[in-house]
């Protein structure tokens, strides 16, 4: 059981706050599509039971999760897609993303579509709080639960930021890229000589994910701004 008199306790809830709030906007997203054709006194049924059906999901997967990563070289694996989702979220997103979204008329229909939706969209989420858990699912549900009213109720403001301020999104990008690093060099296949050999190790691995996310991210994103497919994409079409 962690302590949660522990500051480590409470900066990890941070981290995985942080990481709800920086990869949920897409599911809040595919809330409210799954839910739009239900009638007005259904809609804040729908949007309960399927956030409930999804985030109970969510916990068992970052449980299978945690177990996994604790065999060596997954967490190797793991830190290097954690690498990739932080380059990823850096980069210009695709517009027509969620067209496919369909929730149908019915409250049953539109709670399955909340939870496949969320099960197929959330493995990164899933992969980027195992690693800042360390291992505990106490600090899973925690972080979860409380993050919970902000991904649903603040993702429209927190999305508005991210417009407004890019740095939000380079911030995040970063703290997913420090995850990587920490959990990159407590692998159990890497000796313990290597993280000896280094004063500070799990910081030191830990800033350098960071930047590498922080790099690559702004070098591809300038690549795909400039890019002549990116612009034609965002020219007005004539009618």
């Amino acid at each position: 059981m962690p302590d949660i008199s522990s500051s480590l306790f409470w900066i990890a809830v941070l981290q995985i706050i942080a990481i709800d709030i920086m990869l949920g906007g897409d599911n809040a997203v595919v809330i409210a599509l799954a839910c739009r054709k239900l009638p007005e006194a259904q809609r804040n049924k729908g949007i309960f039971w399927g956030v409930a059906g999804a985030i109970g999901l969510r916990v068992v997967m970052i449980f299978f999760a945690l177990q996994l990563l604790a065999l060596p070289y997954l967490k190797i694996v793991g830190a290097l897609l954690l690498l990739w989702i932080g380059i990823k979220l850096m980069l210009p997103e695709e517009d027509g993303g969620h067209d496919n979204i369909d929730g149908g008329v019915t409250l049953a229909a539109a709670i399955k579509t909340i939870v496949v939706a969320d099960a197929v969209m959330s493995l990164d989420n899933v992969i980027a709080v195992a690693g800042a858990s360390h291992g505990s699912l106490t600090l899973v549900t925690f972080g979860i639960l409380v993050s919970i009213p902000i991904v649903v109720w603040g993702s429209k403001l927190v999305l508005a930021l991210m417009d407004r301020f890019p740095v939000v999104i380079t911030v995040g990008a970063g703290l997913l890229g420090w995850i990587a690093g920490g959990m990159l060099i407590t692998d159990p296949a890497l000796p313990a000589t290597v993280a000896q050999a280094v004063p500070n190790a799990h910081a030191v691995f830990g800033a350098a994910g960071a930047a590498l996310v922080v790099a690559v991210g702004s070098v591809l994103a300038r690549r795909r701004q400039g890019s002549p497919s990116h612009e034609l994409a965002n020219t007005p079409s004539e009618r």
